[in-house]
């Protein structure tokens, strides 16, 4: 795990806005992107429109649209950053 995707999964506990976690931890927009991506891949990171509704894989679109979703860590992102 880069120190990256660990300083991104270290506010994902609850569920947050990209505008937050861009916030949160100081990346710039297309660095916060690619760390997405990644932690996406790796399945540590559930995609979601609302706080109740995570989206199907084929309606996610993070270097499009990462702007427009909420994240929260999976069971195995907290594992994997708690290790």
């Amino acid at each position: 795990m880069t120190d990256e995707e660990f300083d991104v999964l270290d506010e994902l506990y609850f569920v947050i806005s990209f505008e937050e976690l861009k916030e949160a931890t100081m990346m710039p927009p297309d660095k916060l992107v690619n760390v997405l991506l990644s932690i996406y891949e790796k399945g540590w990171v559930k995609v979601m429109e609302t706080v109740d509704d995570e989206l199907p894989e084929s309606q996610i679109d993070l270097i499009n649209r990462a702007s427009d979703y909420i994240f929260l860590a999976t069971k195995s992102g907290l594992l994997a950053h708690n290790s």
